[in-house]
């Protein structure tokens, strides 16, 4: 649901197909005269806990100081803090098996060998 706020997809994962099951249901539970007035509620709730989101938000990055003034609630998220830092060590791996030339034997030069490692 890329239009919703950051926070509801952490919330509520529903695709299209769950929410026109719980559409119809709705209709059959509660009729199509009450409805429209419980979409009205529902809609209230959901900017309240948006509300609510963004003062969390807002009271966790002034109360962490200004070197978290970017602070976004997603970043919060276990699932997002480590996929960060297994995508980081990956990284780090790339760069470490990238060969260096200045480790490379000359023509007839004989490795080191060490008695003690084996």
């Amino acid at each position: 649901m890329p239009g919703l706020h950051p926070v509801v997809p952490l919330i509520l994962d529903i695709g299209l197909p769950e929410m026109a099951v719980i559409a119809v249901v709705a209709i059959f539970v509660f009729g199509p005269d009450k409805l429209p007035e419980l979409a009205k509620q529902a809609a209230q709730w959901v900017k309240i806990a948006r509300r609510f989101a963004n003062q969390a938000r807002d009271e966790l990055r002034e109360e962490l100081g200004p070197e978290y003034a970017d602070l976004e609630l997603r970043d919060l998220d276990p699932r997002q803090i480590v996929r960060k830092h297994v995508m980081e060590a990956l990284e780090d791996d790339d760069e470490d098996d990238e060969p260096d030339e200045d480790d490379s034997l000359a023509d007839g030069e004989v490795p080191p060998y060490d008695d003690e490692a084996t």
